[in-house]
């Protein structure tokens, strides 16, 4: 039994950040009914698309979800949302704020519709505040809440992590509101309707994972900067050249595990230099440190330099591209790389790997149940199984010509 079984989630959710809380609590159970639009649903389904009908990252987003299509912009299809309600124990959207009251679907009509739902909103800044009203994608939540100031070279402008990492993370910090929601539920018999409201803003989900950024800054005036493949404050750690072409992390930060890195590149001199004993003394020296380092790196090959470190427990790793996860060992001991045949625009569907399901509950990952499903696959199912509905009536509610 999967820890969520038996809970109902409807999405009222595009792209990635309420679909990420979606996909994590169908992740370990959960029923998730995803709402989309007549005919074009989602628009993840076109985002990166390659070839075929739906992109691969629709897939991974929404995996263990049915697909639902209803016609919010019309009275129908808003009055199936209400007539679901009672049938669900969360409500998860990510329009922009005042959205669902302009429908008719605000939380005060919700609760009266169920008042033990949970309602977990995303938007760019939160449902209150002088910006709530303005909209926003991760890239904009991802400068205000202070990340994108912080990534690249300092000679260079802020650059952008290769994901949409603010979506992602505020799709997490949503999921764990509506599991603490939901047990709170299970303790309380009434719980007022604002306590039941999950708000989640993009920048401050990022703001919530800056670390001591602000503290720093009121405590010491001290004003992070962009410091490349470093860590501010952190030495030695970066990335390394090796004679193969490759480059390799090391993380040889820790007082002890530096005194152990420095006889493992044959250097005890640095081992013993009165500067390098601490972590601000390396850091104040770190772009000596790392030409020093970078000149026993380059004489290794890839392997040879991970085998040496990693036998003297100095905490290293490659940097890894999609065909080196596909086949690392690790990955697949605990099922990480789970495979689904998918329609890829071939003749006949093919075998895809898709990321498998963290965290781990017995040692390994769960199995995905099935990975981001067809336009309305499940459209008959819910409205005629659910609500009753006729075909007729089916029909009008998802918008069919």
């Amino acid at each position: 039994m999967l820890p969520l079984e038996g809970i109902r989630v409807l999405e009222l959710g595009n792209y990635v950040a309420a679909p990420m809380c979606g996909r994590m609590l169908g992740d370990f159970g959960a029923e998730v009914i995803k709402v989309e639009r007549p005919k074009t649903g989602d628009e993840l389904r076109n985002w990166r698309l390659y070839a075929g009908t739906t992109s691969m990252l629709y897939r991974t987003i929404n995996r263990n979800k049915k697909s639902l299509v209803l016609d919010l912009r019309t009275d129908a299809g808003r009055q199936a949302v209400l007539d679901l309600i009672p049938h669900c124990d969360v409500l998860l959207e990510n329009f922009r704020p005042g959205m669902l009251e302009k429908w008719g679907l605000g939380p005060e009509v919700l609760d009266a519709a169920n008042p033990k739902l949970v309602i977990t909103r995303i938007s760019a800044y939160g449902q209150t505040g002088p910006l709530s009203h303005r909209p926003g994608f991760a890239a904009v939540a991802e400068a205000v809440g202070g990340l994108r100031e912080l990534v690249g070279d300092p000679d260079r402008p802020p650059v952008r992590v290769g994901v949409s990492i603010g979506d992602s993370i505020a799709g997490i910090y949503a999921a764990f509101g509506t599991v603490m929601s939901l047990y709170q539920r299970e303790r309380i018999t009434e719980i007022p309707l604002d306590q039941r409201i999950i708000d989640v803003a993009l920048n401050e989900a990022i703001y919530g994972v800056m670390e001591s950024l602000i503290p720093d800054y009121l405590a010491y005036d001290v004003k992070r900067e962009r410091v490349g493949g470093r860590m501010e404050g952190i030495a030695p750690s970066n990335a390394y050249p090796t004679s193969d072409g490759y480059s390799i992390i090391i993380g040889g930060n820790g007082d002890a595990i530096f005194q152990r890195y420095m006889q493992v590149i044959e250097r005890p001199d640095l081992a013993a230099d009165p500067r390098l004993q601490d972590n601000a003394g390396r850091w104040t020296n770190r772009d000596y440190l790392d030409g020093e380092i970078a000149k026993w790196s380059i004489t290794k090959t890839r392997a040879e330099a991970l085998n040496v470190l990693e036998a003297a427990s100095i905490p290293c790793g490659p940097i890894y591209t999609a065909a080196d996860i596909c086949v690392d060992e690790q990955y697949k001991a605990r099922n990480m790389i789970q495979y689904f045949p998918v329609d890829v625009g071939d003749a006949e569907p093919k075998d895809v790997g898709f990321p498998g399901i963290i965290p781990v509950i017995g040692q390994q990952s769960i199995q995905i149940r099935n990975v981001g499903p067809d336009l309305g696959a499940h459209t008959n199912e819910i409205l005629g199984g659910l609500l009753g509905k006729t075909a007729a009536e089916i029909a009008q509610i998802a918008g069919a010509e």
